[in-house]
């Protein structure tokens, strides 16, 4: 059953006084939400640098990503200061509602998502994009510090098997989809969340060796799609300079990717070549730039500095939110503010490693970065339960 060990409004708590929600209020953490918001915005001026000559070239207006994630990142802090005024307990008692809702979209979309590039895994509403495998994310999160934290630190066996299985539905619907690097996002977020919410050591060992297993399973038994194996192999064998000759094949496609996104990175140097002057970002040389790739933009114009700046940025978000796992009242707290530090430092670390040639190519967004809104949201209501168990750490 996925609850708490406490909530507002249960025995537990049935006798103590719920405080005022100005009183929460003067525990938020500004640190941890500028940073956010200048992640947001540094996103924003180069979504717009590495799209504007594109669209100007097609006659639309050069600003027109830029703004509509803009949008996005309003949005998106709306609802980061809303979640944060919501008692984060509130979601423990909602996490299976959550969880079954999050279930559902991610089995609608294979019914009636759009479907592009061989891809099924969006609803698409107007203009507009919605990823239900980015709700998930949080979906999870919750439903996996739930039981967890009901099951006070002590995870036997059969709770070990209970929360694989809690994993492993929405891993095979994102899969499905086709949807590979969400899927590995869950899979950190569930490590992270079983390493502190109390597995065993010896568990943890078997399912490791577990994991060793299916993964090679998965890939000397052609479970794995032949463009996934390419794109996940493809940063070991990319040359440091792209050859066009490179696109006649999907492997050689995905390598020509990551050779452009590397010599995107080392035109930079230690101070960039300047606002809107990347050779590569303006004759759009790195494919998918505003999205999976947009870390070039910012390692292009301005260089070792700006790159060290923003992995500054995302370093303050890691640290505040450990501060807030270290500080919460409760293990259901704790776990929660694991999870979302996971969903994070792993995108973070998978992204800028993929552009840099050092990780696979999983398709996997740079939070708060990359251009689209479901996953701004995602991560703005990540940072809103953080932010509401650090404001309830004395409540």
């Amino acid at each position: 059953m996925l609850k708490t060990e406490s909530r507002p409004g249960s025995p537990a708590t049935a006798g103590r006084r719920q405080p005022r929600l100005a009183g929460v209020w003067r525990h938020f953490d500004f640190l941890l939400a500028g940073a956010a918001v200048c992640i947001g915005f540094i996103g924003c001026l180069m979504i717009y640098t590495a799209t504007r000559d594109q669209l100007q070239v097609a006659g639309i207006s050069p600003t027109y990503y830029a703004k509509k994630q803009a949008i996005f990142m309003l949005i998106g802090i709306a609802v980061m200061l809303g979640v944060a005024a919501i008692d984060y307990r509130r979601f423990g008692d909602w996490a299976l509602a959550i969880y079954g809702f999050c279930l559902l979209m991610l089995m609608a979309v294979l019914v009636v998502g759009h479907k592009s590039r061989g891809s099924q895994a969006w609803f698409q509403l107007g203009g507009y994009q919605f990823e239900p495998s980015e709700l998930a994310k949080i979906g999870l999160i919750i439903a996996l510090a739930s039981y967890c934290a009901a099951a006070r630190g002590r995870l036997s066996g059969r709770a070990l098997v209970a929360l694989l299985g809690l994993s492993a539905v929405p891993f095979a619907l994102i899969y499905k989809q086709p949807d590979l690097g969400s899927a590995l996002v869950l899979a950190a977020v569930l490590v992270a969340v079983l390493l502190v919410g109390g597995v065993r050591g010896r568990h943890m060992a078997a399912l490791g060796l577990l994991a060793v297993v299916l993964s090679f399973g998965v890939v000397h038994f052609g479970i794995l799609k032949t463009y996934q194996k390419d794109r996940l192999t493809s940063f070991a064998d990319a040359p440091n300079q792209p050859n066009p000759a490179m696109l006649a094949t999907v492997a050689g496609a995905n390598e020509y990717n990551v050779a452009e996104s590397k010599t995107a990175v080392s035109n930079g140097g230690i101070t960039g070549q300047g606002f809107g002057k990347g050779t590569q970002t303006n004759l759009s040389y790195v494919p998918e730039q505003r999205t999976d790739f947009i870390f070039t933009a910012l390692g292009e114009q301005f260089g070792l500095v700006g790159s060290a700046v923003l992995l500054a940025l995302f370093a303050v978000v890691v640290w505040r939110t450990w501060r807030a796992a270290t500080l919460a009242r409760d293990q259901f707290g704790t776990l929660v503010c694991v999870g979302v530090l996971a969903m994070i430092a792993f995108q973070v670390f998978e992204n800028i490693g993929m552009t840099i040639g050092i990780m696979p190519v999983a398709g996997i967004p740079l939070p708060l970065m990359s251009y689209g809104g479901s996953s701004v949201l995602a991560t703005f209501a990540g940072l809103g339960l953080v932010l509401s168990v650090r404001m309830r750490r004395f409540s």
